[in-house]
């Protein structure tokens, strides 16, 4: 097993440095006088999530890619919505055809923006993505880039961890999403090189709570996909691959599960408090930190994605508005 290294992060920050945005880190003056609270927004990004940073690096990086003439013409990748999007995108600027396996509970936004990108999208039942991924590689010869449990994806995650190192190094809190791990995989590496004061936060939906369990007996455990595809958070139903779970072992505090009234209001309070867009998946972060369990000192979150139905947005903000 290949554990990602600070290193690896700084180099992945170079690959994609022309292609992705540096997301600022905003100051939430409404936070709690006791836990400063800042925003990482990757709901900025060009196709509206962090995902976007794992793909560019992971195609970058590929030996011999098309890119460089030669190597495969094909990449093939699984996933809800915003990794679809990210490989999509990513390939496209490349010069490569996606192949992209999405299940057919994905909201159509993101199926929607996902074909925009010039994928091939193959939509297939709860619980297959992985094997039809499989069947597709085979078929086309393409090369895949799986949404969390590779090396370079998990990197190229981590350079949000090398931004809020330099825009807060006096960061004692870090809140990071968590569903296949990649992301808080690579955050965590480069804020324990970095800021090894701060203590490092995963969250998750308590409807799909199995990084938690799994990290509290010491191996991970599998919830049935029925279960997990209860939250809201659809971007959080994924689980921990091998890869994944032993980096969040190594990098994580612990873990913070959040109800999914807690969730709707985070969404709602990002849109009428930050003026962002979140997704429910995004929003698991701000509704970890209203619950006060971290310690006191400069928090920071990040916002994931912003890729939400404006149907659901709509049915979420009229739910209840602030005075």
């Amino acid at each position: 097993m290949k554990f990602v290294t600070i290193d690896d992060v700084r180099a992945a920050a170079d690959r994609i440095r022309s292609h992705v945005v540096r997301t600022p880190l905003l100051a939430a003056r409404w936070g709690d006088e006791q836990r400063p609270l800042w925003i990482k927004p990757e709901n900025l990004q060009p196709i509206g999530a962090f995902k976007v940073r794992g793909a560019f690096n992971a195609i970058s990086a590929l030996s011999g890619s098309a890119a460089t003439g030669s190597g495969p013409t094909d990449v093939v990748a699984y996933s809800s919505g915003n990794h679809a999007q990210a490989v999509a995108y990513a390939a496209a600027v490349h010069g490569l055809t996606a192949h992209i396996v999405m299940p057919e509970e994905t909201p159509n936004i993101k199926v929607h923006a996902t074909r925009e990108h010039g994928a091939q999208v193959v939509l297939c039942a709860a619980g297959e993505r992985e094997t039809v991924a499989a069947r597709v590689v085979a078929e086309t010869g393409g090369m895949l880039i799986p949404p969390f449990d590779h090396p370079d994806v998990i990197a190229g995650q981590g350079t949000i961890g090398l931004e809020i190192a330099a825009d807060l190094p006096e960061v004692a809190n870090v809140l990071i999403p968590v569903s296949g791990g990649g992301l808080a995989s690579g955050i965590g590496v480069a804020i324990r090189a970095l800021c090894p004061q701060a203590r490092i936060f995963g969250v998750e939906p308590e409807l799909a709570a199995d990084t938690a369990q799994g990290l509290a007996r010491g191996h991970r455990v599998d919830w049935p996909i029925e279960d997990r595809n209860r939250t809201i958070a659809d971007g959080l139903r994924s689980q921990p691959s091998d890869l994944t779970f032993a980096h969040l072992q190594q990098v994580l505090d612990g873990v913070i599960t959040v109800a999914e009234s807690e969730i709707r209001a985070a969404v709602r309070e990002l849109a009428y408090r930050a003026r962002l867009v979140s997704e429910p998946s995004g929003a698991v972060a701000l509704a970890a930190y209203r619950q006060g369990v971290t310690p006191p000192g400069p928090t920071a979150l990040i916002v994931s994605g912003g890729n939400i139905e404006p149907q659901m947005l709509r049915q979420i903000l009229d739910e209840s508005v602030p005075d």
